[in-house]
């Protein structure tokens, strides 16, 4: 950019670019691998690094009591993310090397790994092909507040910790009944898990140290350090109660891992809105623009006032709207492009609602580089719009708004002179709902991100929610 031309013109496309290819969580990144590893040729270390690809694949912390079900639950999210299981018996027996040879011996005489020889075994493994490429669940490590000191040291940083949690009551009991199929090493119980085939049933074998004693002894040590451990991870940890059927523990931790934190990164929201008329589009718009300061941008009000104000586009609009004619996709596209472009919209971002209205329109806007980064439908039963609709009524004289059931008139004399607009007739109304259900089908699949509200509810319980959808980032829609 030219210095002397101050103040610059950011082109639309530049934080466009830099939101859709995350350039700010990027350069963030790397400037924490920088500080960790402190390397000496920061170029190549960034190359590497950049080669790698892997700031988002899974990096996940499993933790929880005895038998509270965290390893069931680690090995059903790595075949779900296609990850990999770091467990402490499968560090040990990686392959035969002096590290792993003393980490055995230890484990042989006192059922446990050293801290400082642990993290090295969990160094060593993630900086296999297979971790840096599909990422990592670490199955109940760390235990302790110094393998929690010793990891972090070492630069590994989980995305996602999830804490399994149950009274202990429950757990004593449920450890006694657990079995461990010794060829797969899958994990059931003898009360709420039997496998139903025979083969399987007999050759399934009880666990050392799930005794009442033993359990109450481990559940303790628990307790003692996870008060320890939950503060290193203030921002990025979930507690899931797993007192509860297993799949629904599952699928709690599943969506909070596939769920992204929110970003520091310069966000100007580019929001949507989409629905049938009387869905309440042009309030929610209207509360998103007082609120967060975003332009609002109603595709039928930019046409109205391009003919109210005679301008050059205005000459083209008014003989469609004197003949009631549908104005044409490029004529719209023209005044809409004009809209956007202005300075006040690329910086504070805007709210678009009216328009795009078919497939075509869609791809014609985004062809323009006004691609929105928060899509809203919102969906409303036929009756509750023919009620919102069919039932305004305008006052002649005074110009007034009515609604005969929301804001009836206060006297008889207004009411017997209240008109309707023929917009407002149940058989317009009816039409327009046919024709936005008929083009919203392929609409949502064209922003398979979108998210959908029921818009049949209190208008600032609708704005909550899309309230929620604009602040948080975009959850991830599949594996």
């Amino acid at each position: 950019m030219d210095a002397t031309t101050a103040p610059h013109r950011i082109p639309p496309e530049m934080p466009e670019y830099g939101e859709t290819k995350h350039i700010f969580e990027m350069m963030q990144a790397i400037l924490e691998q920088l500080l960790i590893y402190k390397p000496s040729d920061t170029i190549a270390f960034i190359i590497d690094h950049l080669h790698r690809d892997n700031d988002n694949v899974p990096k996940i912390l499993i933790l929880g009591p005895p038998a509270s079900g965290k390893t069931t639950i680690a090995m059903w999210l790595c075949k779900h993310l296609n990850s990999n299981l770091l467990t402490v018996e499968n560090l040990m027996a990686k392959d035969h090397s002096p590290l792993t040879d003393e980490a055995r011996r230890h484990y042989q005489r006192s059922k446990k790994v050293p801290s400082r020889l642990l993290v090295r075994l969990i160094q060593d493994r993630l900086n296999d092909e297979d971790c840096i490429k599909r990422g990592w669940i670490l199955d109940g490590i760390p235990e302790t507040r110094e393998q929690v000191l010793l990891i972090q040291t070492l630069g590994i940083t989980p995305r996602h910790v999830v804490v399994l949690s149950a009274p202990d009551l429950v757990l004593i009991e449920r450890n006694g009944g657990k079995r461990i199929d010794p060829q797969t090493g899958e994990i059931y119980h003898t009360t709420f898990d039997w496998p139903p085939e025979p083969e399987v049933q007999n050759r399934l074998m009880a666990p050392e140290g799930i005794s009442e004693l033993e359990t109450a002894r481990k559940l303790l040590d628990y307790h003692r350090n996870i008060v320890k451990i939950i503060p290193s991870y203030p921002k990025i940890l979930k507690v899931i109660s797993s007192d509860q059927p297993c799949v629904d523990v599952f699928y709690q931790a599943l969506t909070y891992v596939q769920t992204n934190h929110r970003s520091n990164a310069p966000f100007t929201p580019r929001v949507l809105l989409c629905g049938p008329v009387g869905s309440g589009k042009s309030l929610q718009a209207a509360l998103l623009a007082q609120k967060y300061g975003l332009i609002n941008v109603c595709c039928g009000q930019l046409l109205k006032e391009a003919v109210a104000d005679k301008t050059r586009f205005g000459q083209l609009i008014r003989p469609f709207f004197e003949q009631d004619r549908t104005v044409p996709d490029s004529i719209i596209l023209k005044i809409l492009t004009y809209r956007l472009n202005l300075e006040d919209c690329i910086q504070r971002g805007w709210v678009l609602h009216d328009y795009p209205r078919d497939l075509d329109q869609a791809q014609l806007l985004q062809s323009l580089s006004h691609k929105p980064n928060r899509v809203f439908f919102l969906n409303v039963p036929l009756d509750s719009v023919l009620e919102r609709l069919t039932l305004r009524r305008t006052d002649p004289v005074t110009g007034e708004r009515y609604h005969l059931l929301y804001k009836p008139p206060p006297t008889i004399e207004i009411q017997t002179r209240l008109l309707q607009n023929p917009k407002d007739s149940e058989e317009q109304v009816r039409l327009k709902l046919d024709l936005f259900y008929r083009n919203s089908v392929e609409l949502e699949e064209y922003y398979p991100w979108a998210i959908t509200i029921n818009g049949d509810q209190d208008p600032y319980t609708v704005f909550e929610y899309i309230e929620s959808g604009i602040i948080n980032p975009l959850p991830n829609k599949g594996p």
